[in-house]
């Protein structure tokens, strides 16, 4: 199908900005020898935060957090049915909390720097086919790990901490269903493995969609649950941040348009819809891809 190339693309184009959010492998192979090659800008901002048992209103001492991040991403089909991803983004998360707090309590309104290099490798070891249709099932497994120096045990600074410090093992389970004409569902579940005293998770992710030769949009609805963790100011809270109970769901839309030889750009938008010791979060995006 043509639509292979074009999905692979836009698949790199939504690394989460703090390894939350959208899944970092997508239900398309890139086929032996093709792949894509992508820079992204995208930038996400919250003044409210899901807390228990009450939501904040308000982010505590910086008011608002704005998150601001550029990223490199690479894939590429070392066979028919084995792909590599690559993904390396630099952050930057700034607060807005007034020059007074920040000297009172010897604070900064900003943080930024290289997060953690993700490596996931895909294998798609079954497919069958449906009349016209495909039904793929792969299986995806990463490392992320942190790259540049940040900190995330400052206290309540860690509040804008550009990442949680963590290495982590990810397993991923992928079903795909598309169609001829070119339309697709997808789903995946999968379980993430941190070092230290990050929680381990459970991850899942359902996606729906269209491509083709023209252009390529979807849809996708994302999940984590975390397992164990402390609340934010709760039982057991000791001002790690790290080791909170991250748990959420996240919803998004990506558009992906192919300009001419291998070039095309792609915009995204994506917005927490639950969550808990989260930021209520909208998001942004737009990148530059070349595929091949």
């Amino acid at each position: 199908m043509q639509i292979n190339h074009f999905t692979s693309a836009i698949a790199l184009l939504c690394l989460p900005l703090l390894a939350q959010g959208q899944s970092p492998v997508s239900g398309f192979m890139n086929g032996k020898g093709h792949g894509a090659i992508a820079v992204s800008y995208a930038a996400e901002n919250y003044d409210n935060v899901f807390l228990v048992p009450n939501n904040a209103a308000g982010v505590p001492i910086f008011n608002e957090v704005k998150v601001n991040s550029i990223s490199l991403y690479a894939t590429y089909g070392l066979g028919d049915r084995f792909d590599v991803v690559l993904g390396l983004p630099y952050i930057k998360a700034k607060g807005n909390a007034p020059q007074a707090v920040l000297q009172e309590l010897g604070f900064e309104n900003e943080r930024s720097g290289i997060q953690d290099v993700a490596l996931f490798f895909k294998y798609n070891p079954y497919s069958a086919e449906l009349g016209a249709n495909r039904l793929d099932f792969i299986l995806a497994a990463g490392l992320k790990t942190p790259l540049g120096n940040y900190k995330v045990d400052e206290g309540l600074q860690s509040i804008i901490a550009i990442g949680n410090r963590a290495t982590s093992a990810n397993g991923l389970a992928i079903a795909q269903f598309r169609t001829q004409s070119g339309f697709f569902l997808g789903a995946q579940a999968g379980y993430s493995l941190r070092s230290g005293r990050v929680p381990n998770a459970l991850v899942g992710e359902l996606k729906a969609g269209y491509g083709s030769r023209y252009f390529y949009v979807d849809a996708w609805y994302a999940g984590q649950v975390s397992d164990g963790g402390t609340n934010i100011l709760g039982e057991g809270f000791d001002g790690f941040f790290p080791a909170t109970d991250v748990t959420f769901t996240r919803a998004g839309l990506n558009l992906y348009v192919p300009i001419a030889g291998g070039l095309g750009v792609s915009v995204g938008a994506s917005k927490y819809l639950t969550g808990r010791n989260i930021g209520e979060a909208t998001g942004f995006s737009g990148a530059v891809v070349y595929s091949f």
